[in-house]
């Protein structure tokens, strides 16, 4: 079960070792011979050599989150940046494209849109609520991916999976998916069809604020000798790493992890600390559990929000009437997440006077947290962006993206309706 999995996955001491997952607060490993280390540089043994590749701490806490999602293997990165980065970037180069749905955090957008842009990785997207015939028209012979997010930041879209995985391996490409908001207690993508799960492991995961830090878990069922022409760095050797050609000698379950982490952790180091993978654990532990009270008073909040005369819509796949309450009943049956988006009526300046009358919740740039933060994200994450592409992701100059933490719904509500008295 999810539950005792967040408790006891990924790490089970032996006799006599610590019942806590160790922090092995070390850059280096020592070795009798130089044939051994060889070895491990060679990847024909198992073992650690430098931390700017792998550490025991991160790799426990990685193996948790694969079983929780799923998977068959996973690697903790620094940030959900990175992780996002990466997990594109293991599949597409320079010369490639890559299809993602439009409602995304806007972080990613720009490291999409600009970033990877400059680098050669060119991205086409679309609405996560296109037809197939318009998912089908994005497509392109040089086509290596397939990107979304379960529960988009801060749009609150709920992506179709099932419909983004079969367009995918139509062309022979992986489904990668975004699971932050959802988290695995509330979704596992790989069940309905992604090959690929990241994750900001910042927010629910983490659910304190404390450290920062990402994490990729391969589903281990992309055949990517199936598509070999599209995929030459995991099917054709890697003159960089001793001529190894990753899906012959790692297989389907190790294929994509073992290149990230040889190829891109190796050469950007976005190294993930033993002692933030440690506190992560700490907040996995709780996760099954906050997870509930976090979406019971989102949805209190929600419906809240719903009924007050100065605001002009809500966005909440827990409320019957919202756009996406159809798939989320299908791929959320369970909960959501306890994140609200809103618009206060009189816009833009309506929007920033209810955020400073704001007593309890506090304006951070942060989300998912035991206590309750909210933004406006058009100020703030997505100021970066025009009025055409903040419309394109779902963010309108009015939108106030609420984080619901773990107080008593009581509070919140009165909280809220104080604000949005002052205005």
């Amino acid at each position: 079960m999810i539950g005792t999995d967040c408790v006891q996955g990924g790490y089970t001491p032996g006799n006599g070792e610590p019942r806590q997952i160790p922090i092995i607060q070390s850059t280096t490993f020592k070795y009798d011979t130089s044939e051994h280390m060889g070895q491990l540089f060679d990847l024909e043994a198992s073992g650690y050599f430098y931390s700017r590749l792998q550490n025991p701490t991160c790799d426990f806490v990685a193996a948790k989150i694969a079983k929780l999602e799923g998977g068959s293997a996973a690697m903790l990165t620094s940030s959900g940046q990175a992780a996002n980065f990466f997990a594109v970037f293991n599949i597409a180069t320079a010369g490639d494209h890559v299809v993602s749905s439009s409602t995304i955090y806007g972080g990613t957008f720009n490291l999409f849109a600009v970033t990877m842009k400059k680098m050669g990785v060119e991205f086409t997207f679309v609405s996560p609520d296109c037809t197939e015939e318009e998912l089908e028209a994005a497509f392109r012979p040089n086509t290596k991916a397939v990107f979304g997010e379960t529960i988009a930041n801060p749009a609150l879209t709920v992506l179709d999976i099932e419909k983004f995985a079969r367009a995918a391996h139509a062309h022979g490409v992986p489904l990668i998916v975004d699971n932050t908001f959802a988290t695995p207690v509330n979704c596992r993508p790989i069940e309905w069809g992604a090959d690929i799960v990241t994750h900001s492991t910042t927010k629910y995961m983490d659910g304190h604020g404390v450290a920062v830090g990402g994490c990729i878990v391969d589903s281990g069922k992309f055949d990517w000798l199936a598509h070999r022409e599209k995929f030459p760095g995991l099917t054709t050797p890697d003159e960089s790493y001793h001529g190894i050609t990753y899906a012959e000698k790692f297989g389907l379950a190790g294929a994509f992890i073992t290149k990230a982490t040889a190829q891109l952790m190796r050469d950007f180091g976005s190294t993930p600390s033993p002692q933030s993978a440690f506190y992560l654990n700490l907040g996995l532990e709780s996760l099954h559990v906050r997870m509930a009270r976090h979406c019971e008073n989102g949805q209190r909040v929600a419906e809240f929000l719903s009924k007050h005369p100065k605001v002009g819509w809500v966005s909440y796949c827990g409320l019957s009437g919202d756009r996406y309450h159809s798939l989320a009943e299908k791929y959320l049956p369970n909960g959501s997440c306890g994140v609200v988006s809103f618009g206060v009526k009189g816009g833009r300046k309506a929007a920033e006077a209810f955020m400073k009358n704001l007593r309890l919740a506090a304006i951070e740039t942060h989300v998912a947290d035991a206590r309750t933060c909210c933004l406006h994200p058009a100020s703030a994450t997505h100021r970066q962006m025009n009025d055409e592409e903040l419309i394109a992701a779902g963010v309108s100059p009015d939108l106030v993206r609420m984080s619901c933490g773990l107080e008593d719904a009581e509070d919140l509500i009165a909280d809220i309706d104080q604000a949005l008295a002052k205005i």
